[in-house]
């Protein structure tokens, strides 16, 4: 950056691409975008970390990329080509075709203005800046949310792209790898997987379920099975890696399996056998690869989006009842699983298989150039970082 920038580069002319990261959480998600348009010589792609409340733990992520990493007082300073984003935070301040994504399992979370449930991230208080559309393409993973903007943003409708779900679609292509994420979390070819996925939040899991990972090891471990536990990163670098570690570190010695939050929880969701999440994105992706999936409560102050697949799921999972065995339980929603899959995968992505290729071309049609030719498979998860 700067007016003598050409003196000190190697490769000229390229085109800039700025990822916009506010929370590690959408920074993991940029990063499948920008997997699709590193490799091309005609760009350079580099971050940021943007004003955020759930900012702690950035940083380390930003250093583990290998990047670029600019200051944010640098780049709302700077033109840049394209900037790509997950989340809403300071936007307005960027100088660039905006393109925004969904961190989460689509657009699934909603929060109550003026007595009506209104869909997070389809609103025009996130989309509208000065009366003017802040983003240029608006990526959505169902042709359903099309009409939730119609009614909530009808002026961002012209710059909304149905895409289908990069997550999902790398889910199914992590399935054949099952056995390698398995062997990674150090789990026996007998040993059946129990994955607890917990939000952030005190409405999660996490927060509300103290007892139920030492339960869960103390009545399934002597039976076969191996508990893991996903928590959210926002819980992770909310009250420190440390902390939650120190408060972890029981149930561990007991034989937990925490998957920390900078490892792909997606590998260790391809290696389990059953699921017990919160309200939270992992239960969606669960059930809609098939996993059996106990919902563990309902949730006190957060809210679904209407026809969503996160709504869904909280009407037709089963719910985990303390009187019974756990095993049964597990086993019972087994049964309902496919089922289950049924209702959640077509509510999840409207484009299966097809989220990269058209996040692709959404991204090259805002930088103004051709599309290369060549184009990578979906690739799976990674198994690094499991155990």
């Amino acid at each position: 950056m700067g007016l003598d920038a050409p003196r000190w580069v190697s490769r000229a002319g390229c085109l800039s691409v700025l990822a916009v990261v506010h929370t590690v959480t959408s920074g993991q998600r940029l990063l499948e975008a920008v997997e699709l348009i590193e490799t091309d010589t005609r760009v350079q792609v580099v971050f940021t970390a943007a004003p955020d409340a759930f900012s702690n733990g950035v940083d380390d992520f930003l250093r583990s990329t290998g990047g670029i990493v600019l200051p944010w007082e640098l780049v709302v300073r700077e033109k840049f080509d394209l900037a790509i984003a997950a989340a809403y935070g300071s936007l307005h301040e960027l100088h660039a075709p905006l393109a925004v994504m969904p961190h989460g399992a689509g657009y699934g979370k909603s929060f109550q203005a003026g007595g009506e449930p209104v869909a997070y991230g389809l609103d025009s208080q996130r989309l509208v800046h000065n009366g003017r559309v802040l983003v240029n393409a608006l990526v959505l993973a169902h042709d359903d949310e099309r009409e939730v903007l119609r009614r909530q943003c009808p002026q961002a409708l012209d710059v909304a792209v149905v895409a289908g779900d990069p997550c999902h679609d790398r889910l199914v292509a992590s399935l054949p790898h099952r056995e390698l994420y398995r062997a990674a979390l150090g789990v026996g070819p007998a040993e059946r997987v129990v994955v607890v996925s917990s939000t952030w939040g005190l409405d999660s899991l996490f927060a509300r379920f103290e007892d139920l990972l030492p339960r869960l090891l103390e009545e399934l471990t002597p039976e076969g099975f191996r508990v893991v536990t996903l928590v959210h990163p926002a819980a992770w670098f909310g009250h420190g890696k440390r902390q939650v570690d120190a408060w972890l570190a029981e149930c561990r010695d007991a034989g937990l399996i925490v998957v920390g939050p900078h490892a792909d929880w997606r590998a260790a969701l391809v290696a389990a056998d059953y699921v017990m999440a919160d309200h939270g994105s992992v239960g969606v992706y669960a059930a809609a690869v098939e996993r059996p999936v106990v919902l563990v409560d309902a949730p006190v102050r957060a809210t679904t989006s209407r026809g969503s697949a996160q709504e869904l799921l909280q009407q037709h999972a089963p719910r985990f009842d303390p009187e019974v065995p756990v095993r049964r339980q597990l086993e019972a929603a087994a049964a309902r699983a496919p089922e289950l899959n049924r209702l959640i995968r077509p509510r999840l992505t409207s484009r299966p298989g097809q989220a990269s290729a058209e996040l692709r071309r959404v991204m090259y049609r805002l930088l103004g150039v051709s599309e290369p030719g060549r184009h990578r498979a979906v690739p799976p998860a990674s198994p690094e970082g499991l155990s």
